[in-house]
């Protein structure tokens, strides 16, 4: 096999395979060492609901035949109220759109070398020019690009990222048969992407039903482990109780049965990055990490981070005098700001206070919902604080007063 590459990608989650799709469409050589068998791929990694958007599958030309179910609504549920937006969605099969990466990565001219664990960067002259991997085999790389998500072996080594245990939240979902879909008192979930803000159910964080055709669907919830969930949370609870006890008090799961081989459970961490990248070496996806910390979503996102990268690479690679420096990638977390998140510390401020409402004012919020306009409410989801002051009423007064206290505690330049 060839030890050395343009790009040597380590990962094959959306962010990587996308990474290097971008890049061997270009026209350079690029490897990819994924830990999974390939017989296999993805089942240790099927991690995500894959709740996605048509402006993502368009943008990266993603094909039908991966979409379980196209959707027409978004709903929000509290524990007692709900509200409804329309705006098509889009439940992927997370395995086979995984596989579509790569096969289609592979017919752009990127190789996949499957049972490859990365382990540790080569360095020559303090800059990172290639990896190990499986022990004692090592491949090198004008760059080198982590895409491994929190597990992080190069980045962690490196000193580029530093993921916060406070900040790390844990998920599991189940697809179920025999579920009500259109359940009396409860909004009509067919063809909708349903989230859930009930601390009874999810302390700290939601759930979700996600309809996936007929009477299956995909549920799960997660929650962040920190003070908001602490705040909540029963004790001794894991998230399988909370999974199990929504299951067993929740009249739409009553006739309800679990597909066989249909469980995953995931992790991220939802935090505000700091460096992700240095000389010949950027970290993308959740490594970074990348997940939108309101709403969970992070297909788009990856695979924006995965694009923004080869862009970064190219701008070097393409000139013969341009070194892959520190300062040449650069326009990586440039674009990254500009174009992948760019309100992060906003929506990291709105999803803290968010969490930290009770039970009573998500009843509430829907209310406040259904009373603006779209525009506002859009406005409002991008951090314009002019649009969620009007979400907000005099009795948050409390709230607000602890989010800025837990703010000065841990983040002064959130504020």
């Amino acid at each position: 096999m060839n030890d050395r590459y343009d790009v040597v990608i380590a990962g094959a989650g959306p962010a990587g395979a996308q990474c290097a799709r971008d890049l061997a469409a270009r026209g350079y050589d690029v490897v990819v060492l994924e830990t999974e068998s390939e017989d296999e791929f993805p089942r240790q990694s099927n991690k995500s609901t894959a709740g996605t958007f048509p402006s993502m599958m368009a943008s990266f030309g993603i094909p039908d035949d991966v979409v379980m179910q196209y959707t027409d609504s978004v709903v929000l549920e509290s524990p007692t109220n709900h509200y409804v937006q329309d705006q098509p969605g889009a439940v992927l099969e997370f395995a086979d759109f995984k596989r579509y990466l790569v096969e289609d990565g592979r017919e752009k001219g990127a190789e996949y070398r499957f049972d490859s664990r990365v382990t540790a960067p080569i360095m020559d002259g303090g800059e990172i020019a290639g990896v190990t991997y499986n022990g004692d085999e090592e491949v090198y790389g004008e760059i080198v690009v982590d895409a491994t998500g929190p597990a992080a072996p190069l980045a962690k080594k490196l000193d580029v990222v530093e993921l916060e245990r406070e900040n790390h939240a844990i998920g599991i979902e189940y697809e179920f048969e025999g579920i009500d879909i259109d359940r009396p008192g409860f909004a009509d979930l067919r063809d909708a992407m349903m989230l859930r803000l009930d601390h009874e159910i999810a302390p700290g964080g939601y759930s979700w039903i996600f309809h996936t055709g007929e009477d299956t669907a995909k549920v799960g919830l997660c929650y962040i482990q920190n003070n908001h969930h602490e705040r909540y949370a029963k004790d001794s609870y894991t998230v399988d109780d909370y999974l199990e006890h929504w299951l067993d008090t929740d009249p739409r799961f009553r006739d309800a049965e679990r597909i066989e081989g249909k469980q995953h459970r995931g992790s991220a961490h939802l935090q505000k990055p700091g460096q992700m990248h240095t000389d010949r070496f950027m970290a993308i996806g959740d490594t970074v990490p990348t997940v939108d910390p309101l709403w969970g979503e992070g297909i788009n996102k990856c695979m924006q981070s995965g694009r923004v990268a080869a862009v970064a690479a190219d701008s070097c690679l393409k000139h013969a005098d341009a070194e892959p420096t520190a300062e040449n990638l650069v326009v990586y977390e440039t674009l990254w700001h500009r174009d992948v998140a760019p309100n992060m510390n906003k929506r990291l401020l709105m999803t803290n206070l968010l969490y930290l409402a009770p039970n009573e004012r998500y009843d509430k919020f829907m209310e406040d919902l259904h009373r603006l306009d779209t525009e506002t409410l859009a406005k409002a989801n991008k951090g314009n604080p002019l649009a969620i002051a009007q979400l907000l009423e005099p009795g948050d007064a409390p709230l607000l007063a602890r989010l800025a206290k837990q703010q000065l505690g841990l983040d002064f330049n959130l504020l």
